[in-house]
């Protein structure tokens, strides 16, 4: 499986961008996609998931209410809508997906064995 992901970009805070990951081919069972992310001089870390087969999302605590994470079936895409961008969100944002991850693990970045190439997202005035 690969994953191509696009749709990063400079904005203003307030700002919105949405983020798609297509995948190379369709997935199966429990598995899941996810949206990580890293800003200079800090770890990677998690931002969303969602379940291909139920579509049970799962956020962090600093996105709620702002993003969103959907998939599309047909189109083997994830996608990160981004409302309310803020300073703080500029990262390099990667698209991952695994398969077999229990939820308590969805937020762990070594559950995801494959990976996107990011894609960068600078929020400043």
């Amino acid at each position: 499986v690969q994953l191509q992901a696009s749709g990063g970009g400079s904005v203003q805070p307030g700002d919105s961008l949405r983020l798609s990951c297509t995948f190379s081919e369709r997935p199966s069972g429990r598995y899941v996609m996810a949206w990580f992310r890293q800003a200079p001089g800090k770890e990677r870390e998690f931002v969303a998931a969602i379940r291909w087969s139920e579509s049970t999302t799962y956020y962090a605590d600093s996105v709620k209410g702002r993003f969103a994470i959907s998939r599309d079936k047909a189109k083997i895409t994830s996608y990160l809508q981004m409302n309310n961008l803020k300073p703080e969100d500029t990262a390099v944002y990667y698209c991952a997906g695994g398969g077999g991850i229990i939820t308590s693990s969805t937020y762990r970045a070594s559950s995801y064995n494959t990976w996107g190439q990011g894609t960068q997202v600078t929020v400043s005035q």
